[in-house]
């Protein structure tokens, strides 16, 4: 099943939280037949900006955005736009980032003992629909020697051969009929992302599709990191700027000459060494009290680019009918960051809209997977898919 109407390629992503993946796989060129989240906030932010962005037009007739827990969702039930014609083995890519709590090295690292693991759920998925692409992102935590034996096990369930079971035993899976081609590590300021986000993507095509075709890795995109100074002095000078005449005049000017200096003077410092980029956003625990900018060494990290970590700065106009501006714009470890101003740390367009409080927006953000780094890794997925199409293995 393909598209006639202006996509190349169809998809279903899991877990699609705000959109940073499905927003880089619709630059690649794949049209999503379903987006599948299960926090309320999150399934907001998706319809709002389906019913909203111009270029989402295909997605806004074609696309259920459906609230609902992924062990619940059956595409074959569920899709009742464009889906309702999907066949088994017709779906080009699944894609999905599936929970990393199990596998971060900021929780306990339970793995498979953790009840959010979901790529049982995936396989499962995968056995059901049979892609002819499939990628599955997550920390890279992931990748730590204690989860040999779990990754072994997935890779197995996938492409078929030996892993060591939970009780010590070698057992034989028979595979689905996949190749992993790659499960590797990228780095979101590889990608001109200001941020160190290193994510580990597992990218694996049907073996009837790729055959003979050669998957190439994404490769870096650009040579020096975009630095935190580079990718918000334009929206840092907006803030500031309302202020630079009346009571906070020099505060004002102050403040903003001396955040510029020290994000600066932080990228002079680090110029070929990766710059002054982010440290990696956190969208934190609902368990947990209100958003900041992560653990001390984080919010260290920030401090150096000259912004407090403390916390998450209201919106310009809120900060000026509450009068925060103490908070937001001045304290003494320089301002805070906005949501908008996380969301371009993350990668994400300034169109894009958050739906939601503020702490709810943040961490909508904050858990994002980049939308450059998902737009590479799909892009290298539609070229495989492009070249069996154009050797004539299957009908456009």
């Amino acid at each position: 099943m393909t598209s006639s109407t202006g996509r190349e390629f169809t998809s279903i992503e899991i877990c699609a939280g705000a959109g940073g993946q499905a927003i880089g796989l619709h630059r690649a060129g794949f049209g999503h037949l379903a987006l599948v989240e299960l926090d309320p906030h999150a399934h907001a932010t998706l319809v709002a900006n389906l019913e909203s962005q111009g270029s989402w037009s295909w997605e806004s007739k074609n696309c259920d955005v459906l609230l609902k827990d992924v062990k619940d969702f059956e595409p074959y039930r569920d899709l009742t736009k464009a889906g309702l014609g999907l066949k088994e083995r017709d779906l080009d890519l699944l894609a999905g980032g599936v929970p990393c709590p199990p596998f971060s090295h900021a929780g306990k690292q339970l793995g498979r003992d953790d009840e959010r693991d979901l790529f049982p759920r995936m396989l499962e998925l995968v056995d059901q629909l049979k892609p002819r692409a499939v990628m599955i992102e997550n920390v890279r935590g992931i990748k730590d020697p204690k989860f040999a034996d779990y990754r072994d096990w997935i890779e197995a369930m996938l492409q078929g051969g030996r892993y060591r079971d939970q009780d010590g035993s070698m057992r034989t899976e028979p595979g689905m009929g996949y190749k992993v081609c790659e499960w590797d590590v990228l780095e979101a300021s590889d990608f001109g992302t200001p941020q160190l986000r290193p994510r580990a993507i597992l990218v694996a095509f049907r073996e009837d599709v790729l055959k003979d075709l050669k998957y190439e890795w994404p490769t870096v995109t650009t040579d020096q990191p975009v630095s935190v100074a580079e990718a918000l002095q334009p929206s840092m000078l907006a803030r500031f700027e309302p202020y630079f005449e009346g009571a906070y005049a020099e505060q004002a000017r102050r403040g903003y000459e001396r955040w510029l200096e020290t994000a600066k003077r932080r990228d002079s410092e680090l110029h070929g060494k990766g710059g002054g980029v982010a440290p990696t956003l956190v969208g934190g625990s609902k368990k947990h009290g209100g958003a900041d900018l992560g653990p001390s060494r984080a919010k260290a990290a920030w401090k150096h680019l000259g912004i407090s970590g403390m916390g998450v700065a209201n919106d310009p106009d809120v900060c000026a009918k509450k009068e925060t501006e103490g908070r937001d714009l001045f304290g003494e470890d320089g301002p805070m960051l906005t949501v908008a101003q996380a969301a371009i740390i993350q990668g994400f367009p300034s169109d894009w809209v958050f739906s939601g409080g503020k702490t709810a927006r943040y961490r909508q953000v904050g858990n994002a997977f980049p939308p450059p780094v998902a737009e590479a890794v799909g892009q290298s997925i539609a070229e495989v898919l492009r070249a069996h199409r154009e050797l004539g293995r299957e009908p456009a």
